[in-house]
């Protein structure tokens, strides 16, 4: 009777899993924000808004979920039942005769499995867009959309490429070890383009305007000085051409960092709302969100790339250091990256809330918040009240009920702050 073996790529998923733990307990915030206050939704919204706002989330989550789905069949049936010309780059592994061509390959296959995953999701893409329209957050033609997308490809594929052609030379020069400097390497990509996709990449979608002279640059200044925090720039970028939704963000490292105002932001918000979202954004750069995010992947992806390296090992043990194992190595990386999402939302959450709560430190203007968070939400047709487990798994943000009960608890505190005991001296002393 032929004992059970443990696969050996599980102790390295499970180390993968508590360096992510380890990570978010780690990385998240240490100052205290505000307790929120327990609000009712159906206090500050309609029950029409409410159920808008959750058909079409709710909706839009569920495509999203199934194009995921739809990715992984895709890259099991690749794994399982090969295409022909695929399984026969597998046939020279790494530890056989040596594929002079292997790198090219790789770069060959990865360039049509990124290619695939896009064609293959389009309807689905299409379906989600045609829901956004219907609902009125779409503003950009079908032209203009495909244009985009022509883009996206153009970007997104020889990036597949060269990333496929790398993972193939480094499987068959360090068979054992790609992990590695595979990890190291990913490292590097994701820094670079944190630095220069603001320079480089954004502007091939948008225009971005430094914000002119006057009330609201003035308000990111005094806010920055009250925050101390140097900002760099300021942008507005023409967000109106594809959306109706409102947004801010802050991008970038060094010298490329900014702040980002979607001008439907300017366009439409109040002075007080404008400088509560400015304020929040400034908590990110003074608190180096950005830097959080890359550390938070220098704890993660080393360990994570060996449970790669095991898992696509497991799946395609025949087609080691060759081309036609790049679909066992996404599909490993898929399997890998999604528990480390779901634990990594945790740490974005903790990382809002206190950016929240510094933004309402610095305006003093939990009003305001409150009627923004209640405005941003119709507008962008969220889910105002949604399933507790899609938040704790799925939600970057705070719900917005749990943000306006935020709002609503620092103002309590405003009218009635808590009281001190004064010590009583003793007469004559």
């Amino acid at each position: 009777m032929s004992e059970t073996r443990r696969p050996r790529w599980l102790p390295a998923l499970l180390v993968t899993l508590a360096a992510a733990e380890a990570g978010a307990r780690v990385l998240a915030p240490k100052t205290r924000t505000i307790e929120p206050a327990q609000i009712e939704p159906r206090s500050y919204f309609t029950s029409a808004e409410i159920d808008r706002g959750a058909r079409y989330a709710r909706g839009q989550l569920a495509l999203g979920l199934a194009g995921s789905a739809l990715d992984l069949v895709a890259l099991l049936a690749l794994v399982t039942r090969p295409p022909r010309r695929l399984a026969a780059l597998g046939e020279t592994s790494a530890g056989g005769a040596p594929a002079s061509g292997a790198p090219a390959a790789g770069a060959a296959v990865a360039a049509a499995m990124s290619l695939g995953s896009t064609l293959a999701g389009l309807p689905l893409a299409a379906v989600s867009r045609r829901r956004s329209r219907a609902v009125g957050l779409v503003t950009q033609s079908w032209r203009g959309w495909g244009v985009d997308l022509i883009k996206q490809t153009a970007i997104g594929t020889p990036l597949a490429a060269a990333g496929g052609g790398l993972v193939v030379a480094l499987t068959r020069r360090y068979p054992r070890t790609w992990w590695a400097p595979a990890a190291a390497g990913s490292l590097g990509v994701a820094t670079l383009f944190a630095a220069l996709g603001p320079v480089v990449l954004d502007p091939l979608f948008n225009h971005f305007t430094p914000l002119p002279p006057g009330d609201t640059r003035a308000d990111v200044l005094d806010l920055a000085a009250a925050a101390g925090v140097q900002v760099g720039e300021v942008y507005s970028v023409d967000a109106s051409r594809r959306t109706t939704a409102a947004n801010a963000y802050v991008t970038g490292l060094g010298p490329t960092k900014r702040v980002v105002l979607f001008d439907t932001l300017l366009d439409r918000y109040s002075r007080d709302e404008i400088r509560l979202v400015v304020a929040h954004e400034l908590a990110h750069v003074r608190h180096r969100d950005v830097q959080r995010s890359l550390g938070y992947a220098a704890v993660v992806v080393p360990a994570g790339a060996l449970a790669v390296q095991r898992l696509s090992w497991a799946l395609a043990p025949e087609r080691r250091g060759s081309a036609g194992a790049l679909p066992a190595v996404a599909l490993a990386a898929t399997v890998v990256a999604t528990p480390i999402g779901l634990l990594a939302t945790r740490l974005s959450r903790a990382v809002e809330r206190r950016a929240d709560a510094l933004s309402l430190e610095l305006t003093d203007a939990p009003e305001a918040f409150i009627s923004f968070e209640r405005r941003i939400a119709l507008q962008n047709v969220a889910d105002l009240d949604p399933p507790r487990l899609v938040s704790r798994l799925l939600s970057t943000h705070p719900p917005t009920a749990e943000r306006i009960g935020a709002a609503v608890a620092y103002q309590a505190r405003m009218v009635s702050p808590p009281t001190t005991t004064t010590r009583q001296t003793p007469a004559g002393s």
